[in-house]
Protein backbone atom coordinates (compact mmCIF):
# COMPACT_ATOMS: atom_id res chain seq x y z
CA UNK A 1 0.00 0.00 0.00
CA UNK A 2 1.27 3.45 -0.91
CA UNK A 3 2.39 5.72 1.91
CA UNK A 4 0.47 8.90 2.66
CA UNK A 5 3.40 10.78 1.10
CA UNK A 6 3.14 8.79 -2.13
CA UNK A 7 -0.56 9.61 -2.17
CA UNK A 8 0.31 13.34 -1.91
CA UNK A 9 2.96 12.96 -4.63
CA UNK A 10 0.38 11.26 -6.88
CA UNK A 11 -2.19 13.97 -6.05
CA UNK A 12 -4.57 11.36 -4.63
CA UNK A 13 -4.91 13.49 -1.49
CA UNK A 14 -4.26 17.21 -1.12
CA UNK A 15 -1.07 18.67 0.22
CA UNK A 16 0.38 22.14 0.66
CA UNK A 17 3.12 21.60 -1.90
CA UNK A 18 6.01 24.07 -1.80
CA UNK A 19 8.19 22.74 -4.63
CA UNK A 20 9.05 19.63 -6.56
CA UNK A 21 11.26 18.32 -9.30
CA UNK A 22 11.41 14.92 -10.96
CA UNK A 23 12.91 13.23 -7.86
CA UNK A 24 11.86 15.19 -4.76
CA UNK A 25 8.93 17.10 -3.32
CA UNK A 26 8.48 19.49 -0.39
CA UNK A 27 5.19 20.15 1.34
CA UNK A 28 3.97 21.53 4.65
CA UNK A 29 3.42 19.26 7.62
CA UNK A 30 -0.31 19.66 8.40
CA UNK A 31 0.36 18.93 12.09
CA UNK A 32 3.48 21.07 12.51
CA UNK A 33 5.66 21.73 15.50
CA UNK A 34 5.67 25.37 14.35
CA UNK A 35 4.03 27.04 11.38
CA UNK A 36 6.25 26.57 8.34
CA UNK A 37 7.34 23.03 9.34
CA UNK A 38 8.07 21.46 5.95
CA UNK A 39 8.69 17.88 4.86
CA UNK A 40 11.14 17.07 2.08
CA UNK A 41 10.54 13.67 0.51
CA UNK A 42 12.03 11.61 -2.29
CA UNK A 43 9.35 10.67 -4.81
CA UNK A 44 10.65 7.10 -4.83
CA UNK A 45 9.13 5.41 -1.80
CA UNK A 46 11.99 4.16 0.38
CA UNK A 47 11.27 3.55 4.06
CA UNK A 48 14.61 4.36 5.71
CA UNK A 49 16.82 7.28 4.70
CA UNK A 50 20.02 5.23 4.80
CA UNK A 51 18.50 2.74 2.36
CA UNK A 52 18.60 5.47 -0.31
CA UNK A 53 21.29 5.19 -2.96
CA UNK A 54 24.12 7.65 -2.32
CA UNK A 55 23.14 9.86 -5.25
CA UNK A 56 19.50 10.00 -4.09
CA UNK A 57 20.54 10.85 -0.52
CA UNK A 58 22.82 13.64 -1.72
CA UNK A 59 20.10 14.95 -4.04
CA UNK A 60 17.56 14.92 -1.21
CA UNK A 61 19.82 17.04 0.98
CA UNK A 62 20.63 19.51 -1.80
CA UNK A 63 16.89 19.87 -2.53
CA UNK A 64 16.24 20.28 1.22
CA UNK A 65 18.85 23.06 1.40
CA UNK A 66 17.03 25.07 -1.27
CA UNK A 67 13.73 24.63 0.57
CA UNK A 68 15.27 25.46 3.96
CA UNK A 69 16.61 28.76 2.64
CA UNK A 70 13.14 29.65 1.32
CA UNK A 71 11.47 28.68 4.61
CA UNK A 72 13.95 30.78 6.61
CA UNK A 73 13.29 33.77 4.37
CA UNK A 74 9.51 33.35 4.67
CA UNK A 75 9.07 32.46 8.35
CA UNK A 76 10.64 34.60 11.09
CA UNK A 77 13.16 32.37 12.86
CA UNK A 78 16.81 32.12 13.86
CA UNK A 79 17.52 28.84 12.08
CA UNK A 80 15.94 25.94 10.28
CA UNK A 81 16.21 22.77 12.32
CA UNK A 82 16.72 19.55 10.37
CA UNK A 83 15.53 16.20 11.64
CA UNK A 84 15.08 12.72 10.25
CA UNK A 85 13.04 10.44 12.47
CA UNK A 86 11.07 8.24 10.11
CA UNK A 87 8.95 6.31 12.58
CA UNK A 88 5.47 7.63 11.77
CA UNK A 89 5.42 7.27 7.97
CA UNK A 90 7.35 4.48 6.21
CA UNK A 91 8.67 6.83 3.52
CA UNK A 92 11.93 8.73 3.91
CA UNK A 93 11.38 12.35 4.87
CA UNK A 94 13.41 15.24 6.21
CA UNK A 95 11.75 17.67 8.62
CA UNK A 96 12.68 21.34 8.16
CA UNK A 97 11.48 23.22 11.22
CA UNK A 98 11.73 27.00 11.71
CA UNK A 99 13.26 27.43 15.15
CA UNK A 100 14.05 30.09 17.65
CA UNK A 101 14.98 27.63 20.42
CA UNK A 102 15.84 23.95 20.66
CA UNK A 103 12.34 23.29 22.00
CA UNK A 104 10.93 24.13 18.56
CA UNK A 105 12.26 20.78 17.32
CA UNK A 106 10.99 18.77 20.29
CA UNK A 107 8.91 16.06 18.63
CA UNK A 108 7.45 14.90 21.95
CA UNK A 109 5.44 18.07 22.47
CA UNK A 110 1.93 18.68 21.15
CA UNK A 111 1.62 19.53 17.49
CA UNK A 112 -0.25 22.58 16.18
CA UNK A 113 -3.54 22.41 14.28
CA UNK A 114 -3.36 25.40 11.94
CA UNK A 115 -6.30 26.33 9.74
CA UNK A 116 -6.29 25.54 6.03
CA UNK A 117 -6.02 29.27 5.42
CA UNK A 118 -2.94 29.59 7.63
CA UNK A 119 -1.29 26.64 5.88
CA UNK A 120 -2.09 28.02 2.43
CA UNK A 121 -0.74 31.45 3.43
CA UNK A 122 2.58 30.14 4.72
CA UNK A 123 2.93 27.79 1.71
CA UNK A 124 2.55 30.78 -0.63
CA UNK A 125 5.02 32.84 1.39
CA UNK A 126 7.62 30.06 1.13
CA UNK A 127 6.99 29.56 -2.61
CA UNK A 128 7.62 33.27 -3.20
CA UNK A 129 11.10 32.83 -1.75
CA UNK A 130 12.11 30.15 -4.28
Amino acid sequence: MASIFTRIINREIPGYIIAEDENYIAFLDISPLVLGHTLVVPKKEVDYIFELENEALAGLMVFAKKIAIAVKNAVPCKRIGVSVIGLEVPHTHVHLVPMNSADDVNFTRSKLSPSKEALAEVAEAIKKQL
